[in-house]
């Protein structure tokens, strides 16, 4: 038992009698870890599409049963949650259509959501609910080796219900990422892919746009840049660490809100850098001085600390 229990205590009845997680990764293995110590769900099933990952699945205990389809671990589900790149996530829904039964709420963890949502609706049956989540949480590993219970401990989950959504199943979904002591917002997913546009798309993609222009500065080898590396350069190759494929898919589906905070980003950056050229201190301490307030204010809300060292109390 982990010191999860200490922040979000075990239930006495389960929330689920199923809990369907389809994908095993760090987002899937965790929520498996968190369901089964907190009693979110009587059985968890998990699945995943390599043989070599649901072996593994089976070797750590994540669930109570491993299944070899997506489709038999949909099977009878009360709560099914697709952990795949946002890309997959139409694909699999179609895959498991069949097999959802009336009543069962279908969920997600992708950071895209507009483009989930037009992706999903048109494969949901009759009766079954979909309550689009994405947890902001994370850490640069991946596999079901990465995951651990208390990974949403006090960081956000974002609902985006769409238009007409069933209130009990939003009401379900809640309680089980409550469950799991994340702190729970509701918002449109139109709004959601904006929001993380700015706070999460482009700092990736920063990220991975300065390491690759490190690696291809001739004049710094390579060995030079990780020996010298600052904080700020080594916090930029963490996120730059994170999963490829999950990633390019972020930036396929949620295009439109990427390159419009790509372009504000590159107003602002074409200002600094003429402030920079022509010595303009005013305006570089006027910068820095706004920027330093915000993220003060980003520490103050307690979401500045690596997700394994989130086990405090809110």
């Amino acid at each position: 038992m982990s010191e999860l229990v200490d922040f979000a205590p075990r239930r006495s009845e389960p929330l689920f009698g199923r809990l369907a997680i389809i994908g095993i990764g760090l987002i899937g293995s965790s929520i498996a870890l968190a369901a089964k110590e907190l009693n979110l769900a009587a059985h968890v099933v998990l699945a995943d599409r390599e043989p070599a990952v649901r072996a593994r699945a089976r070797e750590l205990g994540l669930g109570h049963a491993i299944a070899e389809t997506a489709t038999e671990a949909a099977r009878g589900a009360d709560h099914v949650i697709l952990c795949v790149p946002v890309g997959a996530c139409g694909a699999v829904a179609a895959e498991i259509a069949g097999s959802l039964k009336p009543g069962a709420i279908l969920s997600d963890v992708g950071s895209v959501k507009s483009a989930v949502v037009e992706a999903v609706l048109p494969h949901l049956p009759d009766g079954v609910h979909f309550v689009p989540a994405h947890p902001v949480a994370g850490t640069e590993n991946s596999g079901p080796d990465a995951g651990f219970p208390s990974l949403f401990l006090n960081r956000w989950c974002i609902l985006t219900p769409p238009d007409g959504a069933d209130e009990t199943a939003v009401a379900r979904t809640r309680q089980l990422w409550e469950g799991m002591a994340a702190i729970v917002e509701i918002m449109t997913p139109q709004h959601h892919d904006l929001v993380l546009g700015i706070t999460s798309h482009l700092p990736h993609l920063i990220a991975y746009t300065i390491v690759g222009t490190a690696e291809d500065l001739a004049a710094v080898t390579q060995s030079e840049v990780i020996k010298f590396s600052a904080g700020g350069f080594r916090d930029f190759t963490r996120i730059a660490a994170s999963d490829p494929t999950m990633w390019r898919d972020v930036f396929l589906h949620n295009k439109e809100a990427v390159l419009e905070m790509l372009g504000r980003f590159s107003e602002d950056l074409s200002l600094l850098t003429r402030a920079i050229r022509y010595g303009d201190g005013e305006t570089l301490h006027r910068h820095f001085t706004r920027t330093r307030a915000i993220r003060r204010g980003i520490v103050a809300l307690g979401q500045e600390k690596p997700e394994t060292e989130k086990l405090r109390k809110p």
